[in-house]
């Protein structure tokens, strides 16, 4: 594998993504559309040791009864910080434990990444 060229950063391996801080709240609108949006997201290239910032959408239904607690869901992606994982990957990672605590299929989570070397970077996980 190739390896980046100049200094390196150090950064946490994925075990320190704290899916415990998520907490959900009961609620009883199931059809209810809910969009959260955030800019403030943060993860290290493990390429480079370099920050990736994102603004992530997420949107879902919350037909399991539940919609997701907004400070737990901000410690929650403060986790990633300094942790090495990849743009796609923390895509992944974020749509497979909300869709565990909300427990709905309906949820979809989109990251835009900062430009980086002139490309632009979107991922996308999940159907509404």
């Amino acid at each position: 594998m190739p390896e980046a060229e100049g200094k390196i950063f150090n950064f946490e391996s994925k075990e320190k993504i704290r899916a415990d801080f998520l907490e959900a709240v009961p609620f009883d609108g199931r059809e209810e559309y809910v969009k959260i949006e955030t800019e403030e997201f943060s993860a290290v290239c493990p390429f480079s040791g370099l920050p990736d910032i994102a603004k992530v959408t997420i949107e879902y239904y919350p037909e399991g009864g539940k919609i997701v607690e907004l400070k737990s869901l901000k410690y929650y992606f403060i986790s990633f910080r300094n942790v090495g994982v990849y743009q796609e990957e923390a895509t992944k990672i974020i749509y497979e434990d909300l869709k565990k605590l909300l427990q709905t299929n309906r949820i979809k989570v989109t990251m835009v990444y900062n430009i980086r070397g002139g490309i632009l970077t979107t991922t996308s996980m999940g159907t509404l």
